[in-house]
C-alpha cells in the first residue's frame, strides 16, 4: 500500500482501519477515505469497462465531475468512487458497462 504519511501543509489525522471487499478480495482502508484513494493504494487502477470498447477506466478527475471511476457500490451501479468515503464493509465491484441494478456485469 501506498499512502503519504507526511505532507508539507495537509495535516495528517489518524483514521482507524476498516475493511471492504472489492470484487470478491478483502481488502485494508483508511476509514472515510475516499474510495478511489482506497482502491490506489492497495495498487487497484481499473475501476470499470466502457460498454462499447470495453477499455479499462479508473480515475481521471477525481472531483466527481466525470464518470471515469465509477463501480457498483453495495449493489448501486455508477457510484463515483473518486467522491464516496468508505466504510466498514463496503462491497465494491468493478463496473462493466452502463450498470444496471441487479445486473453487475451487464455489457
Amino acid at each position: 500500500m501506498c499512502r503519504i504519511i507526511n505532507h508539507p501543509i495537509v495535516e495528517r489525522e489518524e483514521r482507524k482501519n476498516v475493511t471492504i471487499y472489492v470484487d470478491g478480495k478483502k481488502l485494508e482502508a483508511k476509514e472515510g477515505e475516499m474510495i478511489a484513494a482506497a482502491l490506489l493504494a492497495n495498487n487497484i487502477h481499473t475501476f470499470r469497462y466502457t460498454k462499447k470498447q470495453r477499455e479499462p477506466r479508473g480515475i481521471f478527475c477525481g472531483i466527481g465531475q466525470c464518470n471515469d471511476c465509477v463501480m457498483i457500490v453495495d449493489g448501486v451501479p455508477n457510484t463515483r468512487t473518486c467522491v464516496t468515503p468508505v466504510r466498514d464493509g463496503m462491497v465494491i465491484t468493478t463496473q462493466k458497462g452502463l450498470g444496471k441494478i441487479g445486473d453487475h456485469n451487464a455489457l
